[in-house]
C-alpha cells in the first residue's frame, strides 16, 4: 500500500513552502531526495506512515545532514501534515546520535541516543525496525546516485545493515546487498 497523493499532499506543500526544492542535495534537491526515499519505502511495501516519514525524514536535520527545515518547537506543524505516527518516526530518525546508537541498534535493549536531548532510551521493536528501514532507504538512495559516496561509504553501510538485518524487510536487505556491495 502506497501513501496516497492526498496523504502526501500536505507534507509536500509544507516541504515546498519551507524551501526543500531549493536546497542542494546529492542527486538534485532535498525535495527530490526525500521523494525518492518515500518511493523506495513504498517499493519495499512499507506502511503509509513510514512512507510519509521517509518523505519528511530531514525536517529536523539529521546527524549527517544538519540543515533543518523546522525547529523542534514546531513539531506540531509536521504532525498536522503527516500524522502523529509519521512525525514520531521523523523525530526518532532526526534525533539519532549515530556514533553512539549504531553499534547496538540491532539489540532489543540497545540504547538509542538522542542527539537533541543528550538522553538515551530503548525504542519499541517497531520503532527500531522503522528507523533501520528508513536508514536503509536513505543511504541506498545516496549510493545509487553517487558512485563516490558508494565507494567511500558502501562497505561501512553494508556492514551496518548486515548487523541490523533482522530489523530490515527482505526487500530492503536485498537492495542493501545489491547497491552497497562495492
Amino acid at each position: 500500500m502506497t501513501a496516497s497523493l492526498a496523504e502526501s499532499g500536505p507534507a509536500v506543500a509544507l516541504l515546498s513552502g519551507l524551501g526543500a526544492a531549493d536546497i542542494a542535495h546529492p542527486g538534485g534537491t532535498l525535495l527530490a531526495h526525500l521523494t525518492r526515499v518515500q518511493w523506495q519505502l513504498a517499493a519495499w511495501g512499507a506502511r503509509p506512515a513510514l512512507q510519509l516519514a521517509g518523505l519528511c525524514h530531514a525536517f529536523y536535520g539529521t546527524d549527517g545532514f544538519p540543515s533543518a527545515l523546522l525547529p523542534l518547537d514546531r513539531r506540531g506543524e509536521l504532525a498536522a501534515a503527516v500524522g502523529v505516527e509519521a512525525e514520531a518516526v521523523v523525530y526518532l530518525y532526526a534525533s539519532c546520535d549515530r556514533r553512539a546508537t549504531y553499534p547496538t541498534l540491532a539489540d532489543a535493549d540497545g540504547p538509542f541516543h538522542d542527539r537533541f536531548t543528550g538522553l538515551s532510551h530503548t525504542p519499541e521493536p517497531q520503532a527500531r525496525r522503522d528507523f533501520a528501514e528508513l536508514s536503509a532507504a536513505n543511504e541506498i538512495d545516496l549510493a545509487r546516485l553517487d558512485p563516490a559516496f558508494r565507494d567511500q561509504w558502501g562497505p561501512e553501510l553494508l556492514s551496518l545493515f548486515t548487523r541490523v538485518r533482522s530489523l530490515l524487510s527482505r526487500r530492503a536487505w536485498s537492495d542493501c546487498q545489491e547497491v552497497l556491495a562495492v
